[in-house]
């Protein structure tokens, strides 16, 4: 508890800058999207570096989101937040500015460097908010994200027209005024008098959450399932460009190939993609999984979830081969419901059965095993798209529907070994 009285208007200002802030990092992602794989194309950069580009943001995330988290027990969430903020701004200026592939990858490290603040965001709303409005709190950062993807490649697909540049100098342009919102609105959230408290080492947390029956499997589906879906984020516009711009799938695939228009034209085609999967999955997440979860259970809707992916992975090869685009909006949809119906059910699947001390510590390494995915994912699927381009949604879909009969067998066992009642 903080030693200061929580006042309305001081909660309110925290809520809203946390808001804000979390909602720019995934509007600054979601504005990148469509037109990076097209910019690093600009440099000369073959599939297998545009993914890594995806990579090193993923890693500095990894890496930096328990540093952060940690520095702001020690100095405080406001400063901490400032740094982080001004690190994003100075990245998405770097990448507008960028004249080379190297400055790229600088760019998208500070970026991810910058941006890794959401534990630091999840503990300021947690200083200002009673245990019973906890939930509620931590619901306002699910809707930044939701809110930060589903806008994010629409405008960064309409700026791309303008150059693959334009939409990062327009994302260092809202990281400016997210900067100056935090300078003059964020109050310090953590009290002069409150010393971090003590905690388990990552080693303990890890022992003991894998302890834990059901725990260890959760885990492994949420790093499938985070590894598997990214690895089509940057393959997928690049396979656009190939198939409904150029003309055809390129045989030289180890190469960048198209012009800047057909490099505006990629990217208008991935955001039209993006934006109908995040809009799919809000609708999902927000309505669809709550009353099907009572009905159906978590297991069940994280095995319709993983296979629905898998099918709509499985699809995108043969569409590339036979059908116009307008077809992948079918694609579109699977993506959506998979991850929909995943996702959080995965979330709550894993808060449920981490009860008590360990829930802290499953929850991170939930994140953290998101985290490696998209760390993974990206850093793969270039190498695949190199070697055959539909290669990295075969791999994925099978990845998705191994890890599907993986988790059912596991949960079978963890059923089997339950006692019965009496």
């Amino acid at each position: 508890m903080t030693s200061h009285p929580v006042d309305p208007a001081r909660r309110k200002a925290v809520m809203l800058t946390v808001f804000v802030t979390i909602f720019l990092d995934l509007l600054g992602f979601g504005l990148i999207i469509p037109v990076l794989p097209f910019y690093a194309e600009s440099f000369g950069a073959r599939p297998s570096v545009v993914t890594w580009l995806g990579s090193i943001y993923s890693l500095m995330q990894l890496v930096f989101a328990p540093f952060w988290g940690r520095l702001s027990d020690r100095i405080g969430r406001r400063p901490v937040m400032l740094v982080s903020v001004f690190a994003s701004v100075v990245g998405y200026g770097l990448l507008g500015f960028a004249g080379s592939l190297w400055m790229l990858f600088l760019a998208r490290a500070l970026s991810g460097f910058g941006n890794a603040n959401i534990a630091t965001a999840q503990a300021a709303i947690a200083d200002v908010t009673p245990p019973e409005d906890r939930a509620k709190g931590m619901g306002l950062v699910g809707a930044a994200f939701g809110l930060g993807f589903i806008f994010g490649p629409a405008i960064g697909g309409l700026l791309g027209q303008w150059g693959p540049n334009a939409p990062a100098l327009f994302a260092a342009g809202l990281a400016m005024a997210n900067l100056l919102l935090a300078w003059f609105i964020l109050p310090e959230t953590r009290g002069a008098d409150q010393t971090p408290r003590t905690r388990q080492s990552g080693v303990t947390a890890l022992r003991m959450a894998s302890a834990v029956q059901g725990v260890p499997s959760v885990l492994g589906a949420s790093l499938i399932l985070s590894c598997g879906f990214s690895m089509i984020e940057q393959t997928l516009a690049l396979l656009m460009e190939a198939v409904w711009v150029v003309g055809s799938p390129p045989r030289g695939l180890g190469l960048a190939f198209g012009t800047p228009e057909a490099h505006r034209a990629g990217a208008g085609l991935t955001a039209g993609f993006l934006v109908v999967v995040g809009l799919t999955a809000a609708v999902v997440q927000g309505g669809a999984v709550g009353r099907l979860t009572p009905k159906f259970g978590e297991p069940r809707l994280i095995f319709t979830g993983f296979s629905v992916l898998a099918v709509g992975l499985y699809l995108v090869p043969i569409l590339a081969a036979t059908a116009p685009y307008q077809a992948m909006f079918l694609v579109a949809f699977c993506l959506a419901a998979g991850t929909g119906l995943a996702t959080p059910s995965l979330n709550s699947l894993l808060s449920r059965r981490s009860t008590g001390e360990v829930q802290g510590a499953a929850l991170g390494m939930g994140q953290s095993a998101s985290a490696l995915g998209r760390v993974v994912g990206p850093g793969v699927s270039g190498w695949l798209f190199e070697v055959w381009s539909g290669l990295p949604f075969v791999t994925g879909a099978s990845l998705m529907l191994a890890g599907a009969f993986a988790f059912s067998r596991s949960e079978r066992r963890l059923l089997s070994s339950e006692p019965t009642a009496p």
